[in-house]
């Protein structure tokens, strides 16, 4: 497994846990730290062994969000750069939130502090989040004149509804950890401290059932707000031709069967 400076990377019966890992910055995002996010992201998703990830923040935080370099090198950049090098480094931060969303296996947010901005994004870009009672969640882009750039534009209605989420993006406030999980921006709450093994056991959970049928159907259902019901009726079935030809759906047929079998007495 390739060693990472920004990043810890651990995997333990099949839940990779994936450790944003510069605590002295609250593990705001660095072009570095991205660079490795999303090599190991990329390793996550190709691994048959991993069955489901869980990402969390080394220290009090989770994210800070950008890094304050990255903000000052983008002050500094000729006029006639400016526009360019932003658009480039958008390119970066979109890969690395769509590896975790379209990641083929659940991922689970486990957000211990802090998840501010871009943070706050990429918690969103989870299947799932766990929040310590400790967890604060802002979208803080408007204070510094800016829009939510790492999906919460799209991921945040999904889970609070239009209103709310203009309400959030609008003001910038600070949402403390009850109040996301009463909003569903967090789907459990659990003690400080307890959040990333609470996360581990879910994703244990979760990454039991089959690879094939938790990928093309996560796929589907991450589409599923913006196809009509035909298109999902169609997906749907082509998923479920790959499924009937997948080696998991084959062998747990054939179990229930010999079970069946033997209930009945036609295997004596």
């Amino acid at each position: 497994m390739a060693e990472y400076e920004f990043i810890k990377l651990q995997t333990h019966e099949g839940v990779a846990t994936l450790t944003l890992n510069r605590p002295d910055k609250r593990n705001a995002i660095s072009d570095a730290m991205r660079s490795e996010l999303i090599h190991a992201l990329e390793g996550v998703a190709q691994d048959r062994a991993i069955k489901a990830l869980v990402l969390t923040g080394e220290g009090k935080g989770f994210c800070a969000g950008g890094d304050i370099a990255g903000m000052q090198r983008r002050m500094d950049a000729p006029a006639g750069e400016v526009g360019f090098n932003g658009w480039s480094r958008q390119q970066r931060v979109h890969h690395a939130v769509s590896l975790l969303h379209r990641m083929p296996k659940p991922t689970i947010a486990a957000v211990n502090g802090a998840a501010t901005g871009l943070g706050a994004d990429t918690a969103l870009s989870c299947d799932f989040i766990v929040a310590s009672e400790s967890a604060t969640f802002t979208w803080s882009y408007i204070a510094r004149g800016l829009i939510p750039d790492g999906g919460g534009m799209y991921f945040l209605p999904r889970r609070v509804g239009l209103a709310r989420a203009k309400d959030l993006i609008y003001s910038g406030r600070k949402v403390l950890a009850q109040e996301a999980f009463q909003l569903g921006i967090a789907d459990r709450l659990v003690s400080a401290g307890t959040e990333v093994a609470a996360a581990q056991s879910w994703a244990a959970e979760l990454g039991k059932g089959s690879a094939t049928a938790l990928a093309l159907g996560k796929s589907i259902l991450d589409q599923s707000f913006e196809l009509t019901a035909d298109q999902v009726f169609a997906m749907g079935s082509q998923a479920q031709g790959i499924c009937y030809t997948s080696v998991e759906h084959r062998d747990s047929v054939a179990a229930f069967l010999a079970k069946m079998a033997d209930a009945r007495g036609d295997g004596k």
